[in-house]
């Protein structure tokens, strides 16, 4: 579906985009009338103990044949949309990062599932986020809007905090009104339980408003916004983007990955660097991610695992144990995780020091792109998540 942002997550910079200008809708593109929503199941809903102030955005991506130059801009920007919110907090409190992934309007995915497809539950792990974006592939198909905003609303387990950012970014370029579920029904059910849901058209704004994309995203309280799939994205080269690509690497050897998911969390980290390599501006944007609290792998390493206490060293058997810590006592064990962390701490302050540098170059770039009048998606969702963020008392600054 923010600094140089965008829904890509690319969704979420694509450039050449337009917000859905504020007029009246088609006839046919006016939401219908909404009718009493289907018995089901309530929301799932998470354990309202965590502490933290929570961002939650579930990703709903067409992936029907037209919407190859969608996915691309997706896998180009997650690392910018993550950095968006690096600094997210409430009264003092940083933000907890949880994205959930769909895809809806293949052909593959069986008719009986609206031809819609949960990739991700809500997670923290985002090297998880990127590799899904890197896998999904496009095939034509029916895209039904309604009944994949209904079940993400139905089946994500959305916090019950009514203080917690909640939102749905929605992506395609199809009639909204399509399949078995009306819209109207599914975007009320949604705002029922707090979910903000912002629509993206991939086309012209006036088809995006003729389509029922403008009408739904008005019944939502959200942002209707429209982008070109299709045009490549520009990234500016920043002095700073060698060494923190340099930084990137060094950072991976300070995770201690252990038990089943060890090694293949320390893979698909390494993979999703090369990922990144699309371009020094992603491969720049990915290191900043990964020196940022966002960047959780707690669940294979032992580094963030001994911080958040979800791991004991003591308790783990010699092989469950990363070959750096095999016959070690309980105590150099220790010592090895913390020096560890010290060394990632530094690296994170570097690279956290770098972007800095880079974020203000690239500001001046951006300013020199607003005087020629180039329209930017990135602006756009800045904007928009700035105004919804303040509704829940969250500072993204």
């Amino acid at each position: 579906m923010f600094k140089s942002l965008a829904l890509g997550l690319g969704l979420l910079t694509l450039p050449q985009v337009s917000l859905a200008q504020a007029r009246s809708a088609p006839v046919d593109a006016v939401a219908p009338a909404a009718k009493k929503a289907p018995a089901g199941p309530a929301p799932a809903v998470v354990d309202a103990a965590m502490s933290a102030p929570r961002v939650q955005i579930a990703l709903l991506l067409d992936t029907s044949g037209s919407m190859d130059g969608l996915i691309d801009q997706a896998r180009r920007q997650l690392w910018t949309v993550v950095n968006t919110f690096q600094k997210a907090r409430r009264d003092g409190q940083m933000a907890r990062l949880e994205i959930a992934l769909y895809e809806y309007g293949k052909e593959e995915i069986p008719a009986k599932d609206g031809y819609i497809r949960q990739l991700l539950p809500f997670t923290t792990d985002l090297d998880k986020v990127s590799e899904q974006l890197f896998a999904l592939r496009t095939n034509g198909g029916d895209e039904y809007c309604g009944q994949v905003i209904q079940k993400a609303t139905l089946n994500l387990a959305w916090s019950k905090s009514k203080e917690d950012l909640k939102l749905i970014y929605i992506a395609g370029n199809e009639p909204f009104n399509q399949g078995p579920v009306a819209y109207a029904n599914a975007v009320a059910s949604a705002k029922e339980h707090g979910i903000v849901v912002n629509t993206i058209h991939c086309g012209p704004a006036e088809v995006g408003a003729r389509d029922g994309w403008s009408a739904a995203a008005a019944l939502a309280k959200g942002q209707a916004l429209n982008i070109d799939q299709n045009r490549a994205v520009a990234h500016v080269v920043a002095p700073q983007d060698a060494e923190l690509a340099r930084l990137s690497g060094e950072l991976n050897k300070t995770y201690l990955g252990y038990g089943a998911e060890g090694r293949v969390g320390k893979q698909r980290q390494a993979e999703q660097d090369s990922n990144a390599k699309l371009s020094p501006a992603s491969t720049a944007s990915r290191a900043a991610s990964k020196a940022s609290h966002h960047y959780d792998n707690s669940s294979w390493d032992l580094v963030d695992g001994a911080k958040k206490g979800s791991v004991k060293l003591e308790a783990l058997k010699d092989d469950e144990l990363p070959p750096e810590l095999k016959g070690k006592s309980v105590e150099e064990r220790k010592a090895v995780v913390a020096q560890k962390a010290k060394e990632r701490t530094d690296l994170q302050n570097r690279i956290q020091g770098l972007q800095g540098e880079r974020e203000k170059f690239l500001a001046a770039k951006q300013k020199e792109t607003a005087s020629e009048g180039a329209e930017t998606l990135d602006t756009a969702i800045i904007q928009s998540v700035r105004q919804q963020a303040a509704a829940r008392k969250l500072v993204l600054e």
